[in-house]
């Protein structure tokens, strides 16, 4: 739809209503796998498979949470097709016309510290096979740059390089490289785990990894309970969906492109709980065998591919690694920040630039590399945030306006959702007391049982939405209360 008359503190050609709608049930599908099929998502799901301590319990538990996932995907991924709006611009509705520029940058925070980290994660892969090489490894080991070894940072500079080429053409371009990489990824999976099965001499779902072993390498995985017990396999469910915190958010961002709710649906379906936990299942079958063929447990595909006696094999699996570690980075961590930093200041920064932004954020980053230091913990603080932020948002499209949604007000600064200058207060004090419970008592205090940040980001969606639903009908039966 066109827009009559926008407000320009508001408005471009990349945050208006999609128009051109071409991503079909396989786009979708290949969102999901961009998104999962990365080496931080096999480390993941290969992790959580060593806290279940068995086959059956790692399919209830993760079989459990890719539903939710699904179902969740599927609240905020209909909104987009609805509406055909960027996140920050969907969450206007609920947060005001300006005030939607807190939770569009908090993603945006979110994203460039994991963008950075996931570049470094795929440059390591390729430096992972370059070491293989006498002469290369001498250069590794005895030249250094910006706190990294200069073969470290050139390969993060060249990686870092690739992913602009593929988004400056925009959102076209990054459905064909999802659509190729995607396919890619789950190839280059099961042929390694083919290989470690067949050098294995045997096909097993951990019965190989002693309990032992299971629970040394758990041991500080902050879960309680030992692998396999009930407390266990509720925190790798929840673990599980709150990895997807973030697409929780900006999902919109791709599904506004989607042809319709059907094929959006049908990808969601095949991309999520079907290809979730078939993508989980390779990595405890590759777990378990490579446990079996070297002596090990290895979380990490680049540490198994770097012991392959085939260079051949070794650079197939190092490239498709970076490639799919690519893929998620478009995906989640670029974006995101590119329609995010765009609705701050939509007259100066579009697509390209605020895409541009969030990687030379990145790169500046890389010399400090915060990802391997407790700087973790505070973006995982604020990450925790986007709990309460995603109650808001679905408790006011869902709950209160019944996915009834004035898209044209969206763009209007004095329009239906200017609320109190451009900032709605009642989503705000939502917001800050579902942060309270999901992110600051629980880093900050002891007031909280241990087990309680696991569960943060449920916390945060529950108080805050429930929050907001209660101001906002309040607002409504007694209008001295109304936030406009």
């Amino acid at each position: 739809m066109s827009i009559r008359n926008p407000s320009p503190s508001l408005y471009n050609e990349d945050l208006a209503p999609a128009e051109e709608r071409k991503w079909g049930a396989f786009s979708i599908f290949n969102v999901w796998t961009s998104d999962v099929h990365s080496l931080w998502g096999y480390y993941l799901a290969a992790s959580l498979f060593l806290l279940c301590g068995s086959f059956v319990n790692f399919v209830i538990a993760i079989g459990i949470g890719s539903l939710v996932i699904f179902l969740l995907m599927s609240m905020v991924g209909n909104a987009g097709v609805r509406t055909g709006v960027p996140f920050p611009v969907l969450a206007r509705a609920s947060f005001g016309t300006f005030g939607a520029n807190v939770p569009a940058l908090v993603r945006a925070v979110v994203a460039c510290f994991w963008y950075g980290a996931q570049t470094a994660a795929a440059s390591g892969a390729i430096v992972a096979l370059l070491i293989r090489n006498e002469s290369l490894l001498a250069f590794h080991q005895n030249s250094h740059m910006l706190g990294h070894s200069t073969l470290e940072l050139i390969c993060y500079v060249i990686v870092w390089a690739l992913q602009l080429l593929i988004i400056q053409r925009g959102m076209e371009t990054v459905r064909k490289f999802q659509d190729w990489a995607g396919p890619a990824v789950w190839i280059m999976m099961l042929i390694l785990a083919v290989y470690l099965v067949v050098k294995s001499g045997t096909f097993s779902f951990g019965s190989e990894i002693p309990r032992d072993v299971l629970i040394e390498k758990t041991k500080d995985a902050g879960v309680p309970g030992e692998p396999g017990s009930f407390a266990a396999l509720a925190a790798v469910a929840a673990t599980w969906i709150t990895y997807f915190a973030a697409l929780y958010l900006n999902f919109c961002d791709f599904s506004r492109y989607a042809t319709s709710e059907k094929a959006l649906r049908k990808g969601n379906l095949w991309g999520l709980p079907i290809n979730l936990l078939a993508f989980c299942l390779v990595a405890g079958v590759t777990t378990t065998a490579a446990f079996t063929v070297y002596g090990e447990v290895l979380l990490h595909p680049e540490m198994i591919s770097a012991k392959f006696e085939s260079w051949f094999l070794a650079l197939l699996a190092a490239l498709t690694f970076a490639i799919a570690t690519l893929g998620i980075n478009v995906v989640a961590n670029f974006v995101s920040p590119a329609f995010d930093f765009a609705n701050v200041f939509p007259r100066q920064i579009n697509f390209k630039r605020g895409g541009y932004i969030a990687a030379l954020i990145a790169l500046v980053l890389y010399p400090f590399a915060p990802w391997e230091t407790g700087a973790a913990h505070f973006v995982n603080f604020i990450g925790s945030t986007m709990g309460p932020i995603f109650g808001v948002m679905m408790v006011d499209y869902y709950l209160i306006r019944k996915s009834q949604l004035n898209v044209e007000a969206l763009y209007h600064e004095n329009g239906e959702f200017r609320f109190q200058n451009g900032w709605h207060g009642n989503a705000f004090i939502a917001f800050a007391v579902g942060a309270l419970f999901s992110s600051i008592l629980p880093t900050f205090t002891s007031i909280l049982p241990n087990w309680w940040g696991t569960y943060g980001w449920f916390f945060g969606v529950g108080i805050g939405g429930a929050i907001y639903f209660v101001l906002r009908v309040g607002a409504r039966r007694n209008p001295a209360f109304a936030a406009r």
